[in-house]
């Protein structure tokens, strides 16, 4: 409307010069009539100032190849970025994102050097924590200023005390993948019992199919299946009580869930090698037929649908959540789901230009465009709430298997490094490694992180 009025008002004075023009050339016809003076009075117009040229540093993720849609969105935004405001230039900065976590980031931060717009994770250890050092920027004004702040699902892991000082990119979902090749050959289907489960790892290890990708190398990929036993057999309660630090690390549930892992480990589930291969090579061991089933999070289901990264498996890919697990506590309905993983947060002292331009690039990424867009060529769950036309449009298998299988769980559970301090997530991811290496029991597994947490 704005842009609009001034074309108007440009109009109307293209329109009055032009009209003077033609006096002015009517006038000179008579002869003893003199060329008016210019009044000394009048001000002239002063020149358009040209805007300063800044730059701004933008910290991201999206490195590598799985990362390319998702690139392509951010490329988008910036190119907007910079039209809407006039002198700015957005200099990109990828890194990887456990290394922008847990060591570039927090370094960045004790320093006070941070870029003025990066990824930044959800949750206590994270975003929360640097809100109260003061090091973020409340966005609360800016999304009820674009009237978006209601549009999201949640915000809870990127607020403190009523205000907004994060937004998340996308949600996230944790669950085991399947060959439905491997799976037909074997007369097999998708769990809906523990012992169901339990049936297919043996029946393909008797086959001499190896049942379980491994990527162990990485502390933080070897602990997400880990994460989802504990609310299997402990209960989502206890997901829930590591954010106040209640929740009992030796308790008989824990060490038994534990146990599970280290009998998986012992039969020879999981591929062999596992602690020397990093995260990045969990995808071709599936493409290739080395392992049948690979728990991962959501977001890798992307890679399943590129010819690139999954060979001649795409389209053959499944997906399901850990079946309830006997005996276990709580809600065996819950799935992991949360919206606490990454998103964009603002330096806390930007300036007056740098704030244009962090406003600017929230309207202009954060939109149902933008996350239909995310959630159709990357197959990235939304965290804004997008329309039923939208969520419709999704063809891949994957996508609709978490999507149904989150709409009928009765709770969604975190992932547990949204809550824990970075002593009890370095210990958590350790001692996997040591149980996967047969140095500790599960018993003692417990009794480390206990430790840890100060208990």
């Amino acid at each position: 409307m704005k842009k609009s009025f001034m074309m108007l008002l440009t109009l109307v004075f293209v329109a009055s010069i032009a009209l003077a023009g033609c006096g002015s050339k009517a006038e000179t016809k008579t002869t003893d009539e003199k060329t008016p003076t210019t009044d000394a009075t009048q001000t002239p117009t002063e020149p358009e100032k040209k805007s300063e040229p800044f730059s701004i540093t933008l910290r991201h993720i999206q490195v590598g190849e799985p990362q390319k849609n998702r690139l392509a969105i951010l490329q988008d935004v910036v190119k907007k970025t910079e039209a809407d405001v006039p002198g700015l230039k957005i200099e990109l900065d990828g890194v990887e994102d456990n290394t922008n976590r847990n060591t570039k980031l927090p370094a960045e931060m004790a320093a006070g050097n941070v870029p003025q717009i990066f990824d930044l994770f959800g949750g206590t250890k994270d975003a929360q924590k640097y809100a109260q050092a003061g090091k973020l920027l409340d966005l609360t004004p800016i999304i009820e200023e674009l009237g978006i702040k209601d549009q999201f699902m949640d915000l809870s892991a990127f607020s403190v005390d009523g205000k907004v000082y994060g937004l998340p990119i996308g949600s996230s979902a944790e669950g085991m993948y399947y060959n439905t090749e491997i799976f037909t050959k074997y007369n097999l289907t998708a769990p809906k019992t523990w012992d169901e489960f339990e049936n297919i790892l043996a029946t393909l290890k008797s086959n001499g199919v190896t049942p379980l990708a491994g990527f162990a190398k990485d502390g933080w990929a070897a602990a997400m299946l880990p994460n989802s036993l504990w609310a299997r057999y402990a209960g989502p309660e206890f997901i829930a009580g590591l954010k106040d630090n209640t929740s009992d690390w030796t308790s008989p549930e824990i060490t038994a869930a534990m146990t599970k892992l280290d009998e998986w480990n012992k039969k020879e589930y999981f591929v062999k090698g596992q602690l020397g291969i990093d995260y990045a090579g969990r995808i071709g061991q599936i493409s290739t037929g080395k392992a049948a089933l690979m728990f991962d999070g959501s977001w890798s289901s992307s890679s399943f649908a590129d010819p690139k990264q999954a060979g001649d498996v795409v389209g053959k890919i499944g997906f399901f959540f850990l079946p309830p697990a006997p005996g276990g506590k709580g809600d065996q309905t819950a799935v992991n789901g949360n919206s606490s993983a990454n998103g964009y947060g603002f330096r806390a002292d930007l300036n007056e230009n740098e704030l244009k331009a962090a406003k600017a690039f929230i309207k202009n990424m954060y939109t149902l465009e933008n996350q239909e867009k995310g959630l159709l060529t990357d197959n990235t769950l939304p965290s804004m709430k997008l329309p039923k036309e939208s969520t419709d449009k999704v063809t891949d298998q994957i996508v609709r298997q978490v999507t149904e299988g989150m709409s009928a769980a009765g709770a969604l559970f975190p992932v547990f490094d949204a809550f824990v301090t970075s002593e009890v997530n370095t210990a958590i991811e350790q001692n996997v490694q040591k149980l996967f290496s047969g140095k500790i029991t599960p018993a003692e597994f417990g009794q480390n992180v206990a430790k840890a947490a100060g208990k």
